[in-house]
């Protein structure tokens, strides 16, 4: 499977709830923080639902 790096680029702070659980879902606790994922549907969903909190690239 595909792997996808996803940076946190925006803070969580005055974001709803259900954000912010997401966020921490995806292993993203700080501003700048990286984490490398296999690009399952079940997070590719997650990224597009924060997708304006973050920065997607994918890995060879």
């Amino acid at each position: 499977m595909k792997k996808i790096k996803i940076t946190q680029v925006k803070s969580v702070i005055d974001r709803p709830e259900r954000q912010k659980k997401t966020m921490e879902a995806l292993g993203l606790r700080k501003l700048n923080n990286v984490v490398e994922v296999e690009a399952t549907p079940q997070i590719l969903g997650m990224v597009r639902k924060v997708n304006h909190l973050v920065k997607v690239e994918e890995l060879n």
